[in-house]
């Protein structure tokens, strides 16, 4: 399976970011979680891969800004707390897609 997503969008009322993969699976990812899991290097060591940032971290009114393509492979997300390093990759949003860890939390 491509890991480009058919569709990308912010369902701000709700505060999630719903992605729609090729396979016709979709998944709202909650916008706090979602920040907590940038993969900046502000959030994550590069050197240690340590979570410098976690979803704990994060304000429950966390608020997505703007989005961003960023060439065939990732979205850049502007947040409401000034923060706008991340670019989540196809990649990576598939994986947390798939270990939908917000849904056990």
């Amino acid at each position: 399976m491509a890991l480009s997503p058919q569709n990308l969008r912010a369902i701000r009322a709700d505060r999630v970011f719903e992605i729609t993969w090729p396979d016709g699976v979709t998944v709202q990812i909650p916008f706090r979680y979602l920040r907590g899991r940038c993969p900046c290097a502000g959030c994550v060591n590069e050197f240690t891969n340590e979570r410098m940032v976690d979803v704990e971290d994060i304000p429950e009114g966390i608020d997505l800004e703007a989005a961003q393509l960023t060439g065939n492979y990732a979205v850049k997300i502007r947040w409401n707390d000034q923060h706008d390093t991340g670019l989540y990759t196809w990649e990576h949003l598939h994986e947390l897609s798939v270990a939908r860890e917000w849904e056990q939390a």
